[in-house]
């Protein structure tokens, strides 16, 4: 597949509209396995500079979105305590595509349906560019961080732990 075939998503079209630059990148898809680890892999990129998007929400702050590297997990004592929770929790699956218009493996921090607070894990500053969902499955953006993170308004925290 050719960038040209691709399809703008979202996302893509609300980053272009405010100039900033990115690439995107398609990739095959494996339905039965939406992993960072399988995206990575299909990029032939390292799978600290994929980073995945989880929808939390604290009991004090209502939701919230963490971006992080695909081989760690979201730490939700660091996530509550960035967000000013006391404790957050995953949203479950089900809540994701009502409320931020995208599905499980295809979720974007840029273009939800409203705005969340965003949470970058802090290595995503060691990349010169890192990659995120485009806004579907088979698509990532290739984006310079500090300009995603410009873009989401987005704060940079230790929201993660390494998978053990």
């Amino acid at each position: 597949m050719t960038v040209d075939k691709v399809s703008k998503t979202n996302a893509a079209r609300l980053l272009d509209k405010a100039k900033v630059e990115y690439e995107l990148i398609p990739y095959k898809v494996d339905p039965d396995n939406l992993a960072a680890e399988h995206v990575a892999e299909e990029l032939g990129e390292d799978i600290n500079s994929v980073f995945k998007t989880l929808v939390l929400h604290g009991d004090r702050c209502g939701y919230f979105v963490c971006v992080i590297p695909g081989n760690m997990e979201v730490d939700l004592k660091k996530a509550a305590k960035a967000a000013g929770a006391k404790k957050a929790e995953m949203i479950p699956m089900k809540e994701l595509l009502p409320l931020t218009g995208y599905i499980r493996g295809g979720c974007s921090p840029v273009g939800m349906k409203k705005p969340f607070p965003v949470f970058f894990h802090q290595t995503a500053l060691d990349f010169q560019a890192i990659y995120v969902s485009a806004g579907q499955r088979g698509l990532q953006l290739r984006i310079s961080p500090q300009a995603l993170i410009d873009f989401c308004r987005a704060s940079v925290a230790d929201v993660a732990e390494s998978k053990e």
